[in-house]
This record gives structure tokens, sequence and C-alpha cells, in this order.
């Protein structure tokens, strides 16, 4: 008998293009744990808003996984951050567009998504598994924005679904720390993409791309909270101090490809010109990658950088890794537990573009150093990173999900016949 599921991540269409507005560690951990559950014989349907008019509204992915995009009032790109008004138009054309009575589990990504997979737990019965993606209360701790609706969201969510899945230790115990008696929680870290290899000698691929050594890798969207100034500011530290003796290069992948002149490989950005000023010559913006362009910059990497003010998981930082590139991070939230210090990386404060500097320095003149960063990186990619093993734990967890429903059900049977007898 087929198994099947029904992914809702609302404001995180699995297809769009990675680095974009709307589209990082959430579409892409969408896309890649419904082909690993595809391998496991699941079929996956995804719920998402109809976010680029220019995509049909049923798409298919892999052989047996259907992105469905839904309207909600209005078709075109929403800021995740005004869908909330748009879940009661959404909710109502999902019951339209698809069969709720074919899907097993529902599986929801986000705030916004578990709102949804509230309502269809409570009118159809179907029990969902929460991934959070971000917390609210450590987005305030990491910005000092207080959300209180989406506060409140989460913790009526992650005490209603039937099991939450954390990414990371550190998310699990900030889960605990901030929810009464939530629903219980299994820890399974997220998977990297099979394009994300060792494919060579580091030096090597940098010559065939044009680039020196060192080399650091930036990868995200372009916003103050993925730490982009934080890291312009402790390259010009870097450049300052290296000018004359080797010249470092940072490449800076992501954002959107209309605000970057892909001519001069400059932001349009006012504020990002600004931060760049001096060392226009020894910085790159590329815009949006594919995931193999990804996987070679990383693998000619020094290091990657990842200095985030807040991430519960860090997928750059595990892709990074999956390419033998040791990761300089900041020490928050899951990438406490994704980069292992001084093993597979350096973990640096947030928000100092000192630390950060200094960590950038230091791989760049030891270079031994780097080369045990990097081969103890990919070791522990492997071990841990291999979405194989991590679909067979959540098919797992859906299963026994799915079984304990089926048992309550008879047992509800049992005990009504009982009565009547």
């Amino acid at each position: 008998m087929s198994k099947k599921a029904l992914f809702i991540s609302d404001h995180g269409d699995p297809l769009a293009k990675l680095g974009g507005q709307q589209a990082g560690g959430q579409n892409n951990y969408v896309k890649q744990l419904a082909l690993a559950l595809e391998n496991k014989g699941w079929q996956i349907d995804i719920a998402t808003h109809w976010s680029d008019s220019s995509e049909p509204q049923i798409e298919t992915l892999g052989v047996a996984c259907r992105v469905i995009r839904l309207e909600a009032g209005h078709k075109g790109f929403v800021s995740k951050d005004d869908m909330y008004s748009m879940l009661p138009a959404f909710y109502q054309e999902l019951k339209e567009t698809v069969n709720l009575a074919s899907y097993d589990i529902v599986h929801t990504h986000y705030w916004l998504s578990g709102l949804i997979g509230k309502k269809l737990k409570k009118e159809f019965g179907l029990p969902y598994v929460h991934t959070a993606h971000s917390l609210a209360w450590a987005k305030e701790r990491a910005t000092g924005v207080h959300d209180q609706r989406r506060i409140s969201a989460e913790g009526v969510i992650l005490k209603d679904t039937n099991q939450i899945l954390a990414t990371t230790k550190n998310e699990k115990q900030l889960i605990k720390s901030f929810v009464d008696s939530p629903s219980p929680i299994q820890v399974i870290p997220i998977g990297v993409d099979q394009a994300f290899k060792v494919r060579g000698n580091r030096a090597h691929l940098r010559k065939k791309l044009g680039y020196g050594h060192p080399l650091f890798v930036f990868a995200g969207r372009l916003e103050v909270t993925k730490g982009i100034f934080t890291l312009l500011e402790a390259f010009q530290l870097l450049t300052n101090k290296n000018n004359g003796t080797h010249t470092p290069r940072l490449i800076i992948a992501g954002g959107d490809a209309e605000n970057i002149d892909l001519e001069t490989k400059l932001p349009k950005d006012q504020k990002l010109r600004d931060a760049i000023k001096g060392i226009e010559d020894r910085v790159e913006f590329l815009g949006p990658q594919t995931q193999d362009e990804l996987a070679l910059l990383f693998n000619a990497a020094t290091a990657t950088i990842v200095p985030s003010f807040y991430e519960s998981f860090g997928m750059v930082a595990a892709e990074a890794q999956a390419c033998g590139s040791p990761v300089i991070a900041s020490d928050v939230g899951g990438l406490k537990n994704v980069v292992q210090d001084g093993i597979s990386g350096l973990l640096v404060e947030t928000k100092s573009e000192v630390d950060l500097a200094i960590a950038m320095d230091v791989l760049s003149a030891n270079t031994l150093l780097a080369e045990r960063l990097s081969r103890q990186a990919v070791k522990i990619a492997k071990k841990d990173f291999d979405w194989d093993a991590i679909s067979s734990r959540i098919s797992s967890l859906y299963e026994v999900i799915i079984d304990a429903k089926s048992n309550s059900l008879i047992g509800n049977r049992f005990r009504r016949n009982t009565r009547r007898q």
C-alpha cells in the first residue's frame, strides 16, 4: 500500500531558485526531504503559495512528488511577513484543490504552515509533524524585534502537533525553555543534496575558477540578520591588514538577481555599495546560484562564512562541510551543533567583525589547519547529514504516528461498541 504525505510550506516554494528573496534553507529542506522520502516509498504533495505567476499550478518533483501552488487571493510574490491574513484563503483553496482524505499524515514547515496543520487536524483528524525552521524567541534575541502574534501561534502549534521535529539539540532546548509541556520532540538533522561533495583539489579548483588564495565564500540572502554587513566590515579589516602581501577575495552568492549588476558583479543597493567602498575589486556578487554552482564555490573556498545572527540549523554550513570547506560561523543557535569548533570549522562571537576577521586571517595564514578542518568536515558531513539515513528516521516517525492514530480509532470503536452492548 502506498504511503502519502502532505507537506505545507506556504511561503517556501521548494522549486524556487535558491538565494532569492524568499528562497533559502527551508525551501531546500522541503525539496530534499520529499525526494528522499520518495525513495522510501512515500508520495509527497507540497502545498505552497503561488509566488511566481510564471510557474504552473502543479509541477512534478522527482517521480512521485508534486508541488501544488495556491493563489490564496493573490498570485505573485508576497512577503512571509504579510501572509498571515492570507491563511484562511490558503486553507479554503487547499480543501478545494486536493483530496485531503487521501493523505496519511501532514508535515508543516514554519509557524504559518503550522496553523494550517492545526486546522487540518481539528477538521479532518489528520495528524501532523511540525518543523519550525526558526523560532520567534530566537529571532527576538537576534534582532530585538518582538512579534507577539507569532510567539502566541508557535506556543499553540508546539503543544498541538503530534510531533515536533527539531533539527538540532539547541533548537530542542530552546523549545523546552519557552513552551510548557510541548508535544514530543525528536532531534533529526537536515541532510545535504548529493551535489555537495568533494570535487577535487581545492587549489586546482580555485585556479580553474580564476581565484587565488585566500578565497572566502558567503551564500545566502543579503539581509542584516544573515550577517552580510558584519562580514563586509570584517573583510575590510582583513584586506587592510593584508594589503601588499596576499590578496584575499570574497564571493557573495545569493540575493535577488535584479538587485545585482551582473556585468560588474556589484550590488545596486547603496548600503552594500558603501560597505564595499575601497575593496570593490576584491568582492564579487554573483546573485542566486544553482546547487552545482554553489558546490564548486564551496570546494574552492579557503573557508565558507556563515555570520548569521541566528540559525535554527544552518544549511549552508552543512553543505559547505560536505564539500570539504572549513566553516567560520557565528556561535549561535543550531550553528553551534552543525559546526564543531576547532574540528570542522571555527565559531566566532556573533555580530563581531573583529573576531570574524581574525578567524579569516588565521585560515588564510595557516594552511595546515585549514586542511585538517577540511578533512574533518567531510567526515562529519557523511556521518550527520546523509539524507538516506535521515529520511529513514523520518519515515519511521511518520509510521509510528499513523499507527498510533489507527490504534486510537480502533480503541474508540471498541469502547463505543462495548457501551452499546
